[in-house]
């Protein structure tokens, strides 16, 4: 059985780093400040890393399969009904971004940064939504 209370925590730690990413970033400035930049990747890290806790927390309590990665640990969500398919792309992508910030593969490109920024915290959001919902029973 799902570990309610460590979710509702991590939920919790999703939304605060979704607030703290709408009210302090400024997408504009992340290409020129440096401290803008690493804020935001820093803040997105942190966050994905939160959303990929929370999945492999159900996927293994469960007992949805063995993931072959990371990425693949959303393919088991979909499959049991958790998420839809276009949520896990998008997931799959973030796991891949958050990869590149921590580990350094290459050289962040900030324009990329600002589209995640700008474009896809409500799919990070919408996750943390479906996932409540389902904890709570609403």
């Amino acid at each position: 059985m799902t570990d309610e209370d460590l979710i509702q925590k991590k939920l919790a730690f999703i939304e605060t780093c979704l607030s703290e990413l709408r009210s302090l970033a400024r997408a504009d400035r992340i290409a020129s400040d440096v401290k803008e930049r690493r804020f935001v990747e820093h803040t997105l890290q942190i966050c994905i890393q939160a959303v990929q806790d929370i999945a492999s927390h159900i996927v293994s309590d469960e007992r949805l399969g063995e993931p072959s990665g990371n990425a693949a640990l959303f393919t088991l969500l979909v499959q049991a009904g958790w998420i839809t398919e276009q949520t896990a792309r998008y997931l799959r992508s973030a796991v891949g971004f958050r990869n590149v910030l921590v580990h350094g593969y290459t050289v962040v490109n900030p324009d990329i940064v600002r589209e995640v920024l700008e474009k896809h915290l409500g799919d990070i959001e919408q996750f943390a939504a479906v996932v409540r919902a389902r904890i709570t029973g609403q």
